[in-house]
């Protein structure tokens, strides 16, 4: 049995249609900038490295990092004393986006630029340390105040809005795997009430001891689970404007779908999903050209694989899921997925009209969903 929230595709406030995605852009452990990451994806190439004494101790000392990835040396030492590696994620890879394209810092920053972030708990080891200082230093009150901001989770989603001058809404929502496409119904929401003109939108996730113990000890112990990821995926997200030549539209957000788990079986609450998202966008599953699944271990993985082949097996959809190849990247994976479906898209332009990628998140709290995007 499921508990299902689901929007409206309906117009948007400042546009016409459904939103679009324009750009994106990734920080992967492939490296900063949507080239590194398609590169990646297009070689099939792995990123499991054993992990140095910079990353702490750790169960199985192995992951999937950023190469070579510290705050200060990618952002400056302006602004940075004290950001965590999370929110250092987060900036880095909007900056990547709006960087990348003389429009995309044109239309996406300033007033009515929002910004929505998926997170689980923003960054755990920013929470134990500064309660682990407080607990043994002479006083609990001797702790560095200008690190109390990383202890919140939508610090990464409030330093971005400082660092780019976005002036709109700014929201972060947690939903562990699935919060990439919280964040994109967010965002389809923001533009179709006309609260915003556009919506830099993502999830971010860092790798870090308290996160790697957290996840061992959390682990039902029924399937080998893929080493820990991180990263941050940025998408921006538009109102279609038919009558603008200039608008690189890379996407069509057909539908995205919501679900909740009651009672511990995660196929049909995410075959709900699939067909309501289906019915939704009007679109047949032989259409489905690509799938990228969340890829999560054990028993919540397996219902999504079986959804996914309930529901779209007659397709002969490519599965473009890209966990095995850069880790379980936890909220930051439906942000990582959409990117995926992106790359593959932009290496097939003579594909099909019409084509549809399919993206599947479910996770251990419950929670489950899908996105449907029209691929240019």
């Amino acid at each position: 049995m499921t508990t299902l929230t689901q929007g409206r595709d309906t117009g948007t406030g400042t546009g016409t249609g459904r939103p679009v995605i324009t750009a994106w852009s990734a920080v992967s452990p492939y490296g900063i900038g949507r080239g590194a990451y398609a590169e990646g994806l297009r070689e099939r190439r792995g990123t499991v490295t054993g992990l140095g004494p910079e990353h702490g101790p750790t169960p199985d000392g192995v992951g999937c990092v950023v190469p070579g990835f510290g705050v200060r040396e990618v952002l400056g030492r302006k602004g940075t004393r004290s950001m965590d590696r999370v929110t250092g994620l987060a900036v880095t890879a909007a900056g990547a986006l709006l960087d990348d394209a003389e429009r995309n810092r044109a239309v996406g920053t300033g007033e009515g630029a929002a910004f929505a972030l998926g997170t689980t708990t923003g960054s755990a080891q920013s929470m134990m340390d500064f309660t682990r200082d407080s607990l043994t230093g002479d006083q609990p009150f001797f702790v560095d105040p200008a690190r109390f901001p990383n202890t919140v989770m939508n610090c990464a989603a409030g330093q971005s809005a400082i660092w780019y001058r976005l002036k709109g809404p700014n929201a972060t929502i947690a939903g562990g795997r699935t919060a990439g496409l919280h964040a994109l119904n967010y965002a389809r929401r923001l533009l179709g009430s006309g609260r915003a003109r556009t919506v830099l939108c993502g999830a971010a996730e860092e790798f870090s001891p308290a996160r790697a113990w957290l996840e061992h000890h959390c682990a039902d112990g029924t399937a080998a689970a893929p080493p820990l990821g991180e990263g941050c995926a940025m998408l921006l997200v538009e109102p279609h404007a038919p009558d603008d030549p200039g608008q690189p539209v890379l996407a069509e957000v057909l539908a995205v779908e919501l679900g909740v788990v009651l009672h511990g079986d995660t196929r049909p609450a995410l075959v709900a999903c699939l067909r309501s998202a289906l019915r939704r966008a009007g679109v047949a599953p032989d259409r489905v050209t690509a799938v990228a699944r969340s890829g999560a271990p054990g028993r919540e993985g397996r219902g999504e694989a079986e959804a996914v082949r309930e529901v779209l097996g007659a397709a002969d959809a490519a599965d473009v899921t890209p966990t095995t190849l850069i880790g379980d990247t936890g909220a930051a994976a439906a942000a990582f997925q959409a990117a995926a479906l992106l790359s593959y898209a932009a290496d097939r332009p003579a594909g099909p009209v019409g084509r549809v990628g399919v993206i599947t998140s479910v996770d251990r709290s419950g929670s489950v969903g899908c996105a449907l995007l029209g691929l240019r």
